[in-house]
């Protein structure tokens, strides 16, 4: 058995929340949008990953979404996302810190999906 990609779905209330920290703070694509119908969703991609935006007000009551991003330059990604979207930053993890584990990581947060950004 082999697997290329997992492609997550994440549930929103509303899915311009989703759309602002995805797009707009992380500047990924749409690649395939239905935002005009009962149940709105659109795909997401950037750099071959790939997510599922869903709007789905029982759904996200029910998911709270932690996701880890890996990079080989987290100065570059910390330096973006605190200068264009400062308020996404997690309290408790609001700067490049090195973990125990090894990996450098800080974290962004919306109301709905935490962000872990990691260099190993």
């Amino acid at each position: 058995m082999n697997f290329s990609k997992l492609v997550p779905s994440v549930f929103y209330t509303d899915i311009s929340d989703g759309l602002k920290l995805f797009v707009d703070c992380l500047q990924f694509s749409i690649q395939h949008q239905d935002l005009k119908t009962a149940q709105p969703y659109c795909v997401l991609e950037k750099n071959g990953i790939r997510l599922m935006l869903f709007q789905d007000e029982q759904l996200a009551k029910e998911h709270y979404p932690e996701l880890r991003l890996e990079t080989d330059d987290i100065a570059e990604v910390f330096a973006k996302v605190s200068a264009s979207h400062p308020q996404l930053l997690h309290p408790n993890l609001n700067k490049v810190t090195q973990r125990p584990w090894g990996a450098r990581e800080f974290a962004i947060a919306d109301k709905q999906v935490g962000i872990r950004f990691q260099q190993w």
